[in-house]
């Protein structure tokens, strides 16, 4: 059985006892989030997408909440002596998916 839910912006494709990083959700570590955007359930009779699936929800734990590695960004213009160096590291939440209810 596999869901596919909507978070951050994104899509993931889930099982249960994967682990994945979605964008940061405001949870602290060990909370239980609860997943209520789902696209696409998968169960192992059938495939449920639409309204059957708007009534699915996905139970997951926080495990930790970080900051990925670093990206760094440079910016030049030629001819000009323009350089601007920054840096980005985009916060995370690293989720452990517990059960799938459709």
């Amino acid at each position: 059985m596999y869901a596919v839910i909507a978070t951050g912006g994104k899509q993931y494709k889930v099982a249960e006892g994967d682990i994945l990083r979605v964008e940061k959700l405001g949870a602290e570590d060990g909370a239980t989030v609860t997943f209520d955007d789902v696209v696409l359930v998968s169960t192992d009779k059938d495939i449920l997408v639409g309204d059957k699936a708007a009534k699915a929800s996905v139970k997951a734990t926080v495990l930790r909440t970080a900051k990925a590695k670093k990206v760094t960004v440079y910016k030049y213009k030629p001819k000009k002596g323009h350089h601007k160096k920054n840096g980005h590291r985009q916060p995370f939440t690293e989720v452990k998916i517990d059960s799938i209810n459709a």
